[in-house]
């Protein structure tokens, strides 16, 4: 009767491991996606007007009204430049600000 216990035990530890294995690789494959979707940037080149120099890097303005950080440049205010813009950047901010 033990032994028919003990095969039961090792049967049902054996099962609670692959769930939780499972359960561990699921949750591993849906932050890939997540962080490959939304977090790792779309980037583009697109001539910008730089409105501000800061020492956090120039602040430019798209084409459509947007202002990002372009980091340093060699532009003083009121120059265009090209400059290397992330498009979900833009994305992010036009969900925060609707009526844009």
């Amino acid at each position: 009767m033990s032994a028919i216990n003990n095969e039961s035990k090792n049967r049902s530890n054996r099962n609670s491991i692959f769930i939780i294995g499972g359960v561990i690789l699921v949750g591993a494959v849906l932050l890939f996606a997540y962080l490959m979707w939304y977090v790792a940037p779309e980037e583009y080149t697109e001539r910008v007007e730089v409105i501000a120099v800061t020492d956090a890097g120039c602040i430019a303005e798209t084409f459509d009204g947007y202002a990002v950080n372009i980091g340093d440049c060699q532009a003083q205010q009121g120059e265009y430049v090209n400059a290397v813009i992330d498009k979900k950047v833009k994305e992010r901010a036009a969900a925060m600000n609707p009526t844009s």
